[in-house]
């Protein structure tokens, strides 16, 4: 595997943990962490952007907003699943663009 692809692992892996702890403590709650995640999202697949970004380039773009909000999920006295847990589901649950329909 490309150690760069191990590094952003655990990039989002620390990100998910530093988010959990962020709402087990009161600081921000689940949902204003997925508001922040949704506008992440949108502005990094935006109308003016999809148009140069193929539906796999626009799954890499989505696909760490995607496992954070899934990591976001979870309640905050459980553990966060394990990434190949998260990116499973990131496939399980993808759908497609509004364009490939």
């Amino acid at each position: 595997m490309n150690v760069a692809n191990l590094q952003l692992e655990g990039l989002l892996m620390a990100i998910a943990s530093i988010n959990h702890a962020l709402v087990r403590k009161g600081v921000l709650s689940a949902q204003e962490i997925e508001i922040a995640l949704r506008k992440a999202e949108a502005s990094g697949t935006g109308e003016e952007r999809s148009e140069d970004l193929s539906p796999a380039n626009r799954d890499a773009v989505n696909f760490p907003i995607r496992l954070l909000q899934l990591a976001n999920r979870c309640q905050p006295e459980a553990d966060i699943p394990p990434f190949s847990e998260l990116a499973e589901m990131v496939g399980q649950l993808k759908r497609p663009y509004n364009d490939q329909m």
